[in-house]
């Protein structure tokens, strides 16, 4: 399967943090979420595939190009919305019409318009007017409207209503109908992933910790739920994390199929990414 994205052991020293060996690969014309904990390093990968952060040591390729080399050709086709990203709050959604003609080559004026009435967004009220949310999806409109084969979104329906999410999530799934299309998707939102996502990478402390296909992740992790006596059978080999509750232990299990087979435990509960995430951050193993 051929890539839009491939990271192969990127790393970043700063003071008080670092990623460490990085690596993972987006596949053309899937949407992979991208989660971890605030400060677990998501944005600054981003940032690095966007040579915003550089003095990294590793290799980054975007549709089978170095991104150090080929900076300029790269970035024609790449849609990027940041969750620190900002317009100028004089300029109106027209001005930025204006402006993005004179940097993107396939910049679609028409596109982008269509995008502004779908959206509802005033195309001349000034951006200082616009709530959080219709800033974000102006945001999402600017992203789009130059026809990019990769979108690389940070926290891309924050502030934004259930509906307006639902709406933003249903024109990233239109999107990748083109089979050489992808998406970068990060957010604390994990719902938003749980229906949409091809793929999950999930990163904490500046470390891999899985990037796994999600029915995998959905269909064959589980939770076990069991007393003391239960839990204390289970061989530690046979669990990644568990977290101890008031009433019961909470065990975090890689093959719900392979754990039924070994330990009379039945009933295992599916997964959620927030679930994974709190046990796989927060558990002991």
């Amino acid at each position: 399967m051929e890539n839009s994205l491939e990271i192969k052991k990127l790393s970043k020293k700063y003071d008080n943090f670092a990623l460490e060996n990085i690596s993972f690969n987006l596949p053309k014309g899937m949407i992979m979420g991208f989660i971890g904990e605030n400060g677990a390093g998501k944005t600054t990968t981003i940032k690095t595939i966007l040579n915003i952060v550089q003095d990294y040591t590793g290799e980054i390729k975007i549709f089978g190009l170095d991104n150090r080399q080929n900076d300029k050709k790269i970035k024609e086709d790449i849609g990027v919305v940041l969750d620190d990203m900002f317009f100028p709050e004089i300029l109106t959604p027209l001005d930025i019409d204006k402006i993005m003609r004179g940097i993107y080559k396939n910049w679609d004026s028409s596109l982008f318009k269509n995008y502004l009435n779908e959206f509802k967004l005033p195309s001349k009220k000034i951006i200082k007017t616009l709530s959080k949310g219709m800033h974000k999806k102006l945001e999402i409109a600017t992203a789009l409207a130059h026809h990019p084969k990769l979108l690389i979104l940070d926290e891309p329906t924050s502030g934004l209503d259930p509906v307006a999410r639902a709406e933003v999530i249903e024109i990233f799934q239109r999107f990748i109908e083109n089979a050489d299309c992808s998406i970068l998707f990060s957010t604390h939102i994990t719902t938003d992933l749980e229906h949409v996502a091809d793929y999950i990478t999930f990163i904490d402390e500046g470390k891999i910790l899985l990037s796994k296909t999600t029915e995998e992740l959905l269909e064959q992790y589980g939770i076990v739920k069991c007393n003391k006596d239960d839990f204390q059978k289970i061989d530690a080999k046979d669990y990644l994390k568990y977290k101890k509750t008031k009433y019961a232990y909470e065990v975090l299990v890689e093959n719900k199929k392979e754990f039924t087979k070994k330990y009379n435990i039945k009933v295992i509960d599916k997964l959620t990414l927030d679930e994974l995430m709190v046990l796989m951050i927060k558990g002991e193993e």
